[in-house]
């Protein structure tokens, strides 16, 4: 079994609204020292494999394809197993 963790997080270059929103309320809580919030997903993923190469490659897939919106989102990922 690999388990994989996958983070997706808004591209830099990407206005990330609730980011903002959020980094406003700590601002308003007396948390004047958050300079910036970028809001992302994490997600595990059980794999039924022991090939580390193969589970890449499905992770890698899986991301491009439904997991991150690879036009506004970076993604990346780390396997475990």
């Amino acid at each position: 079994m690999i388990k994989a963790r996958v983070y997706v997080t808004i591209k830099q270059s990407v206005l990330d609204p609730q980011g903002v929103a959020v980094q406003g309320a700590l601002h308003s809580m007396g948390f004047r020292e958050v300079d910036s919030v970028r809001i992302g997903k994490y997600m595990e993923i059980q794999l039924d494999s022991n090939d580390r190469f193969e589970a890449e490659a499905r992770i890698k897939a899986m991301c491009e394809k439904l997991l991150a919106n690879t036009v506004v989102e970076d993604y990346r990922f780390e396997l475990e197993g």
